[in-house]
């Protein structure tokens, strides 16, 4: 998701507050008022792109007078530490929450950091942030998060009749192999990869 630009935020801002002061939406002609701009039209110009963005919503349907509600604070997801996309890495706990895109707010979805570069084939890199939902089994090539004998690793899941391997995707980068002695579990498959966030 893009950033917001200053004026965007202080147009959220300013719906934000209003509505935890008055316990209701503004209209357009206090928002106009209030942010100072020449006309309705302007402020029906940044409630659409802020909607078509999903920071905005309707709540009252397109010609609500007082329609408007922010989404931010229902379109964000805990960020659970950092994983490694390269060699297993104990997975860090860290309560944070990042912007996300509506559709993938879920009870069962989150955030985790990318550390590493062996998931470049899948344009995922040292940096980036998936999206995941927590799940305890995959479909075989699914990217996963897998935790191995107590560490964490972001790799494709492929089982095999006698062992699971996990496949990076970055041939400089060697498969690892899961054996039954081993400790593993599925801990949620990916959704979807992000570098904007803020």
């Amino acid at each position: 998701m893009k950033h917001l630009s200053p004026k965007q935020k202080r147009f959220i801002d300013f719906v934000r507050n209003f509505i935890r002061d008055h316990q209701y939406p503004p209209s357009f002609e206090e928002i106009k008022v209030e942010l100072g701009f020449s006309s309705l039209g302007t402020v029906n110009w940044y409630v659409q792109e802020l909607v078509r963005r999903g920071h905005l919503r309707r709540e009252k349907g397109f010609n609500g007078k007082r329609a408007l509600m922010p989404v931010e604070e229902t379109s964000r997801l805990p960020l659970l530490g950092v994983i490694t996309a390269g060699y297993p890495l104990e997975a860090i706990e860290n309560i944070e929450t990042v912007e996300v895109p509506p559709t993938y707010i879920h009870p069962d979805n989150f955030v985790l950091k990318v550390k590493g570069d062996s998931m470049l084939e899948d344009n995922i890199q040292d940096g980036d942030f998936v999206i995941v939902r927590k799940v305890q089994e995959a479909e075989p090539g699914q990217a996963v998060v897998a935790f191995i004998n107590g560490e964490a690793t972001l790799k494709r899941y492929y089982p095999k009749s006698d062992r699971i391997e996990l496949h990076p995707q970055n041939p400089e980068y060697d498969i690892i192999t899961v054996v039954p002695e081993d400790d593993f579990r599925i801990g949620g498959v990916v959704l979807s990869v992000f570098r904007d966030y803020y």
